[in-house]
């Protein structure tokens, strides 16, 4: 008597007693820890670029940044990290509880049982974090914006850069909150 060897496909997410199948969860914290990782380059990088010395392509002196505005540079980058950070280890730490609790599957670190308002919760966490370092980022870059290209009151492509990458970061911004939210709330 031959046994055939058959698996049901079981879906993504499903929930068993308040618990959830975490496997697009922790795909979604791989992609988190990604992305900030990316944006804590961007810090080193700029650090490198910002300097006082190399402010301001205008000839006229009051069109240059004034050292206030290379220090708040520097301010909102370091916000912009620890809130990056944050968002990374609060990440980290759900996949480490979703490989710790994984009882399913051993397998397979995707699939664990895991308390869904501890997920939904670390995960709503993560995204605030993610939302107020893109948001120093954001503040960071125009700073930098005004060292490179001349403040903002001077006019000029300095207007130009800010207005575009405000319009841009804020609505993706604005996407990512209401995902974030709904994610969390109502999924």
């Amino acid at each position: 008597m031959s046994q055939q060897n058959t698996t049901i496909a079981s879906p993504p997410s499903t929930t068993i007693g308040g618990r959830s199948k975490a496997s697009v969860h922790v795909t979604a914290l791989d992609g988190i820890v990604n992305v900030n990782s990316l944006f804590t380059m961007a810090i080193f990088i700029d650090f490198s670029l910002s300097s006082p010395a190399a402010s301001g392509t205008s000839n006229k002196a009051s069109c240059n940044a004034s050292v206030g505005i290379v220090r708040k540079v520097i301010i909102f980058e370091a916000n912009f990290f620890s809130f990056f950070l944050f968002s990374s280890q609060i990440a980290q730490s759900l996949k480490l509880a979703t490989s710790l609790v994984n009882r399913l599957d051993p397998k397979d670190p995707h699939k664990a049982d895991i308390d869904s308002f501890f997920m939904k919760c670390g995960l709503l966490g993560s995204a605030i974090g993610s939302v107020l370092g893109c948001a120093f980022l954001m503040l960071s870059i125009v700073e930098f914006i005004q060292v490179k290209l001349g403040v903002l009151s001077c006019g000029g492509a300095s207007v130009y850069a800010i207005v575009t990458l405000v319009v841009f970061v804020g609505s993706s911004l604005l996407v990512y909150i209401l995902t974030a939210v709904y994610a969390s709330f109502f999924m």
